[in-house]
């Protein structure tokens, strides 16, 4: 029973964000919603998915991120192994934002 109320509880979440219509609107929920160092780790997650999905090698992402190696084969194994595709369909729709503002 309990395992069903967090998953509600997660899909509520997920739901709320969204709701969010702008950047700006983001910004405020997310600085209500977590703490700087948990900002800063999804932040610098997503870069290092970013820079492994642009096939950079660990020594450069460790240089610009400050990831540690643990982290980034973390996410590598996410990319590569066992994750849900998640980082690769917000990579590919940023992609087509991108190409249709150009």
């Amino acid at each position: 029973m309990r395992d069903k109320l967090e998953i509600a509880n997660l899909d509520e979440l997920y739901e709320a964000i969204l709701c969010l219509e702008t950047l700006d609107e983001c910004r405020l929920f997310f600085k209500d919603l977590c703490t700087v160092p948990e900002l800063k780790s999804f932040s610098q997650r997503f870069q290092v998915a970013r820079m492994l999905t642009d096939k950079h090698v660990y020594s450069d992402i460790v240089k610009e991120t400050g990831a540690s190696t643990a982290t980034i084969s973390r996410v590598n194994r996410s990319l590569s192994y066992d994750g849900s595709g998640g980082y690769n369909i917000v990579f590919d729709r940023l992609e087509k934002k991108k190409g249709s503002e150009e």
